[in-house]
């Protein structure tokens, strides 16, 4: 494996080379090199060298995540970018690996990203997200009742504006919203053709808004990439706006927000997927994951979670990947090791012992009590992965003991699931 040396990303010296990562990955088209510039100084940015010059990029932000109703320290891991002549030195795991740590030392206690496909970033710790619904529908077919009032138009000079409104709109159970304004203003300017529609109040606050990615202007389809509102009123008001659009649009994509069916607001929804079955404008409900979570600080995490169970008490073999793609003298190595967890309205995590000597994944760890754990206690063994999920409420204890690698005593995975009886979690987030 090469070795790695990286630093922090250096307008003057970077600029050049990673535009050109970003054209080798086909992220950067000519007239783009401004985005590339502005997303990559907008949050905090490392690069790897290959011949004294950037091979790897990774780019993180900061943000929040809401938890039932408590707001925990974020980091987004919004780029991982690797040069032609990069691939296959291992030097996007590591780079991202060292950000992650870089972020759980200032303070992020949970950490998220888009993935290109399920399994590579399991090896950071990062387990699969939650399933998010996209609808593809004929706007002309929405049932809505209310009447849309004239929107205004949005451009990415409204980036401060859309920011604000991203950040206080209508959230729910693991939500999650970015710090930085740039970074909005970054993906406003990416599509050319992107614009969108919206309502200030009368005080100059952008309440309610649709932003359009476009594949075609004249028929669409057109793509919901970001949305935003603090009442169901403005959510009515602004697919009003979307069926509006429907005397010349064709198809409109969007993703499902967590508290609504979007089936309840479409006319004979399966007579159209019916007849539009294998044309250019299918309609269509499909569901995925593309996106992956982990936990950081497992005392922090667990100091802003509070459950509606009675206090359930259990030791906890936590496994974490991560450290095998850290420099061992970094002041952050994971968060393998054995706990003392409290579950209820006041949770915790107390670290009883240090990160286990032998790697290896928790079905493989022996039995036994380390010392420290209490042994009148039932143990579960998990990855930092799997608890992460469980934790979030992506599946319960008892699927991921079936699924992942999460194992324990059969009436402690029943107490678990009881425990983590959550509203269905959703990033409700473009990164």
């Amino acid at each position: 494996m090469t070795a790695m040396r990286y630093r922090e990303y250096d307008t003057d010296k970077d600029r050049a080379a990673v535009q050109r990562i970003w054209r080798e990955v086909g992220w950067c088209e000519s007239g783009q090199e401004e985005v590339v510039d502005i997303f990559a100084t907008s949050g905090a940015t490392i690069v790897a060298e290959l011949d004294g010059e950037a091979e790897c990029m990774v780019t993180t932000t900061g943000g929040t995540m809401r938890y039932l109703r408590e707001d925990l320290d974020l980091v987004i891991v919004k780029f991982v970018t690797t040069g032609r002549v990069g691939r296959r030195q291992g030097l996007a795991g590591r780079l991202t690996a060292a950000a992650l740590a870089t972020a759980a030392t200032d303070g992020a206690v949970v950490a998220t990203l888009g993935t290109f496909d399920q399994g590579y970033y399991d090896k950071l710790g990062f387990g699969t997200g939650s399933y998010e619904n996209h609808v593809a529908f004929d706007p002309s077919h929405l049932q809505i009742s209310c009447r849309a009032r004239p929107p205004r138009r949005l451009t990415s000079d409204d980036a401060a504006a859309i920011h604000a409104s991203l950040t206080n709109r209508q959230r729910g159970h693991g939500s999650c919203a970015i710090t930085n304004p740039q970074i909005i203003r970054a993906w406003l300017l990416w599509h050319p053709d992107s614009f969108g529609l919206g309502y200030y109040d009368p005080s100059g606050e952008l309440t309610h808004f649709l932003w359009f990615d476009v594949t075609n202007m004249r028929v669409g389809p057109y793509r919901v990439k970001w949305m935003s509102y603090q009442t169901n009123e403005q959510f009515l008001e602004l697919m009003a706006v979307i069926a509006g659009l429907g005397d010349q649009l064709h198809l409109v994509h969007i993703c499902e927000p967590v508290h609504i069916q979007f089936q309840d607001l479409l006319r004979r929804p399966k007579a159209e997927m019916a007849a539009r079955s294998g044309s250019e404008y299918e309609v269509s409900m499909r569901t995925g994951a593309s996106w992956q979570l982990r936990i950081l600080d497992l005392p922090g995490c667990l100091k802003k979670t509070h459950l509606s169970c009675d206090d359930l008490r259990f030791n906890l073999r936590l496994t974490d990947p991560i450290a095998g793609y850290l420099d061992a003298a970094g002041p952050w190595h994971g968060i393998a090791g054995d706990y003392l967890v409290t579950l209820g309205p006041s949770s915790s995590a107390q670290r009883v012992a240090a990160p286990p000597a032998a790697s290896g994944t928790a079905r493989q760890t022996g039995p036994g009590a380390a010392l420290g754990m209490d042994p009148s206690l039932p143990t579960l063994r998990a990855s930092v992965n799997a608890f992460s999920r469980m934790w979030y409420g992506v599946r319960p204890a008892t699927g991921l003991a079936a699924t992942d690698d999460l194992c324990g005593p059969a009436d402690l995975l029943a107490q678990l699931d009881a425990a983590f009886l959550l509203p269905r979690p959703a990033r409700d987030c473009y990164f």
